[in-house]
């Protein structure tokens, strides 16, 4: 259930961010912009080439098995590896913001059910006393 949960937050981090709409848009530029490298680029000859191309291109892995020789294809080509490396900044950024907010959203539960505790403190069993007082101590041990 918790693998599901994060998982679901984190697509709401995407959609909340707007980071869907984007990558979205990302992969259907990317899909077109592979068409008239095809075409206007004379060593690419088939579609799947143009694929690769556009890959190799926007990750900036630049193979040099292809290259753009066409002022299209070179225009092209500066378009879709700006808008990859914007991409991968706006990923990267939401990802790291999910997991930040996490971890604070986890800090907080665990005080809240720390200061639960307390205010209940005449009620718990010497069991829960006990627990509660060994994980103030754990607690204090890595504050140090």
């Amino acid at each position: 259930m918790r693998k599901k949960q994060t998982r679901r937050m984190l697509i709401n981090a995407f959609r909340t961010a707007g980071a869907d709409k984007i990558i979205s848009g990302y992969l259907l530029w990317f899909f077109i912009a592979a068409l008239p490298i095809w075409i206007w680029e004379p060593y690419i000859n088939s579609y799947g080439d143009s694929l690769w191309f556009c890959f190799a291109s926007a990750t900036t892995i630049g193979y040099g098995d292809y290259h753009a020789v066409t002022i299209v294809g070179r225009i092209i080509t500066v378009i879709l590896s700006v808008y990859s490396v914007a991409v991968i900044a706006i990923f990267t950024a939401v990802v790291t913001s999910f997991f930040t907010d996490l971890a604070r959203s986890r800090k907080e539960e665990s005080t809240r059910k720390f200061m639960d505790e307390l205010e209940h403190l005449p009620e718990l069993s010497k069991e829960e006393l006990e627990d509660l007082s060994r994980r103030v101590k754990e607690y204090q041990k890595k504050k140090q």
